[in-house]
């Protein structure tokens, strides 16, 4: 029971971390000028299409490549719309 209790406070622990950084992109993304933003939508599109073709060729639960496809999507449309 120790080990499932001290899982589960991990896991709060980094559903925290993510709300904070979270929190800090949309922050920076609104804060960024037009040029820039859209600067970082191109490198952000790239890096993220790596990131997607080293999680479709590895073991990873679907949930993490869900999770990744909505993050992905919610960023780029902050970036585009902000």
């Amino acid at each position: 029971m120790k080990n499932l209790q001290e899982a589960t406070e991990r896991i709060c622990e980094l559903k925290g971390n993510l709300i904070a950084l979270d929190a800090l992109v949309t922050a920076l993304l609104q804060a960024m000028p037009a040029a820039a933003r859209s600067d970082l939508l191109r490198t952000f599109a790239s890096h993220a299409e790596v990131a997607r073709t080293v999680l479709l060729n590895t073991p990873t639960s679907e949930h993490t490549i869900n999770a990744f496809e909505r993050d992905v999507k919610r960023t780029l449309s902050l970036t585009d719309g902000a």
